[in-house]
C-alpha cells in the first residue's frame, strides 16, 4: 500500500509538513488521515453490502430480514460456507507468509499502539478485512465493525510509516481508529474518547487533540450520507430523577457480573475451539455451522445484532422471547468468534446489554416497580455492559447516548457504568482487549506481553470497534 504513492508526492508533504511546528504538525496529519479513514470506512461498508446481496439476498445490510426469508438449508449452509472460505483464505495466507523484516502487528491495530511502535502489517490486514467481510456478509454472528476500524487504521499506518520521523506513528495508527470508529457507529466524542482510554491512556492535549479533531473530520464526511447508527425513539427523563433511579444500582451489578460473565464465556468457547485442534477452515466452518443451526430456531443470531437491538428500543415483546434470543445469540457469537473467525464483538456486547435491560425492565414492569420506560432501561444495559467488557466507563457512556441521541440520559448512564466496571475489574481483571488497565505498558511491560504471545493467537477474539481487535473491532 505504501509503495503505491508516488515518491515526488510523498517529498513534497514531508516538506511542507516539516514546515510546521510538532502541535500543528499532528492537527494537519490529523485531518488527512480523518479524512482517508472515513472514505476507507464507507468504500467497506458499501462492498461489504453488495457482499450480501450477493451471498443472501440482504438489503442495506439487514441480515436478519434476509435469514427469514432465506430457505432453510440456505440459511443453515450460508454461515458454514462463509467460516470455510474465510478460513480457507487466512490458512492459505499463512502458508505463504514471507518473514518479516521489522517487528509489525498482524493487523492487530490495538496491540501496534499499546505495545507496539504502530507499525501494522498490511498485508496481513487486508486478508484479516477480507476474511471478516466473508464471515459477516454470510450471516456470521460478529461485527462488522472491526474490520471497517481496522482498514481505517491501516491506511493511518501506510500514510505515517510515508511521513517518517516527522510524526509519531502510533498517534497516527490511533487517529486512524478513531476515524473509524467514528463513521462505524457515528459517535466522534465516544470514539475520540475510546482512543484515550483504551490505546493511549492519556487525556493530553498533544495526544486528544490530534484524535479528536481525527475524529469529528472522519464523522463529518459520513454524517451526510448517513443517519444515526441506532434507530431509537426519543425518551423522556426520568422524573423526578432522584427518586425514580434507585433502579440505576442493582441494574449496574447485573451489568458488572454480566460483562465480566461474558468475557470468560467467550475466553471457554475459545480455549474448547483450540483444544479440538482443528485447521482453520473447518474451524470456522464450525462455527459457521453452529450460527446457521440456530438460526432455525431464531434467525436473530445472524449478524452483529443491530436490528434486535432497535427491535428491543421499539417494541421488545414479552421476556421469554428476549430471553430466548439473548441465549442462542451467546452461542452463536461463542462459536463464531471462539472459532478464531475475524469479527468484531462490540456490537454484540452492545446486543447482550440491550437485551439485559430489558429483561430488567420487563421485570420490573411484572412487579409493577418499573421506574422508567422499557427502552431508557436497555440503553443503559446497554452503555453498562460495554463498560464493563471495556473497561472504559466513559467511553461506553459516550458511545451510547451518541449512537441513540439520547444526550439526556449521560447523567444516567455515568454511574452505571462506573459501578458496572469496578465490579467486572474484580471479577475480570483483564478486559475484551486482553489489557489489564487503560494505560500504555512499560517498555519492560511489552516486551514481556509480546514474548508471552502465544503462536497463532492472532485471531482471538475482540472487540470492534472497532470491533472490535477484532477484524484485525
Amino acid at each position: 500500500m505504501p509503495s503505491a504513492i508516488p515518491r515526488p508526492w510523498v517529498r513534497g508533504v514531508r516538506r511542507l509538513i516539516g514546515w510546521l511546528d510538532t502541535p500543528w504538525r499532528s492537527l494537519a496529519v490529523a485531518i488527512v488521515v480523518g479524512a482517508l479513514g472515513a472514505l476507507a470506512v464507507e468504500a467497506f461498508r458499501a462492498l461489504l453490502f453488495t457482499a450480501e446481496y450477493f451471498f443472501v439476498d440482504a438489503q442495506g445490510g439487514h441480515l436478519v430480514a434476509a435469514a427469514r426469508h432465506l430457505h432453510p438449508a440456505r440459511r443453515v449452509l450460508a454461515p458454514a460456507l462463509g467460516g470455510l472460505a474465510a478460513g480457507t483464505l487466512l490458512w492459505l495466507a499463512e502458508r505463504r507468509r514471507p518473514a518479516a523484516p521489522a517487528p509489525q502487528h498482524g493487523g492487530d491495530y490495538i496491540e501496534a499502539v499499546v505495545i507496539g511502535n504502530g507499525r501494522l502489517d498490511l498485508r496481513t490486514g487486508v486478508l484479516k478485512v477480507a476474511a471478516s467481510a466473508l464471515v459477516v456478509s454470510t450471516g456470521g454472528a460478529v461485527g462488522r465493525e472491526g474490520a471497517m476500524v481496522l482498514a481505517a487504521a491501516m491506511l493511518a499506518s501506510a500514510v505515517g510509516r510515508r511521513l517518517g520521523r516527522l510524526v509519531d506513528l502510533r498517534l497516527v495508527v490511533s487517529c486512524g481508529a478513531a476515524a473509524g470508529l467514528a463513521v462505524a457507529y457515528h459517535a466522534p466524542l465516544a470514539s475520540a474518547m475510546f482512543v484515550a482510554e483504551i490505546l493511549l491512556g492519556s487525556l493530553a492535549l498533544s495526544q486528544s487533540g490530534p484524535v479528536m479533531v481525527a475524529s469529528v473530520v472522519a464523522y463529518g464526511l459520513s454524517a451526510a450520507l448517513h443517519g444515526p447508527a441506532l434507530q431509537s425513539p426519543q425518551l423522556p427523563l426520568p422524573a423526578p430523577p432522584w427518586e425514580q433511579s434507585v433502579w440505576l444500582l442493582p441494574l449496574a451489578l447485573i451489568g458488572g457480573v454480566a460483562g465480566a460473565g461474558l468475557l470468560h464465556w467467550l475466553a471457554l468457547a475459545r480455549h474448547l475451539f483450540v483444544r479440538a485442534k482443528l485447521p482453520l477452515p473447518l474451524a470456522f466452518g464450525l462455527g459457521g455451522l453452529i450460527v446457521g443451526l440456530l438460526s432455525l430456531w431464531r434467525p436473530e443470531v445472524w449478524g452483529n445484532g443491530y436490528s434486535t437491538i432497535e427491535q428491543w428500543l421499539t417494541a421488545p415483546g414479552p421476556w421469554p422471547a428476549i430471553a430466548l434470543v439473548l441465549a442462542l445469540k451467546l452461542v452463536a457469537v461463542a462459536a463464531t468468534t471462539g472459532s478464531g473467525a475475524p469479527g468484531g464483538v462490540f456490537t454484540p456486547t452492545l446486543f447482550v446489554g440491550a437485551s439485559l435491560g430489558a429483561l430488567f425492565a420487563s421485570t420490573l414492569a411484572a412487579l409493577g416497580a418499573e421506574p422508567a420506560g422499557g427502552p431508557t432501561v436497555a440503553l443503559i444495559g446497554m452503555a453498562t455492559l460495554l463498560a464493563a467488557t471495556t473497561h472504559a466507563p466513559v467511553m461506553a457512556a459516550l458511545m451510547v447516548f451518541e449512537m441513540s441521541g439520547q444526550y439526556h440520559l449521560l447523567a444516567l448512564m455515568l454511574p452505571a457504568c462506573v459501578v458496572a466496571t469496578l465490579i467486572s475489574q474484580r471479577l475480570h481483571p483483564e478486559s475484551v482487549y486482553g489489557l489489564a488497565g487503560a494505560h500504555v505498558p512499560s517498555r519492560r511491560a511489552r516486551n514481556a506481553r509480546v514474548g508471552r504471545r502465544p503462536a497463532g493467537d492472532h485471531d482471538r477474539p475482540r472487540a470492534e470497534g472497532s470491533d472490535d481487535r477484532a477484524a484485525g473491532h
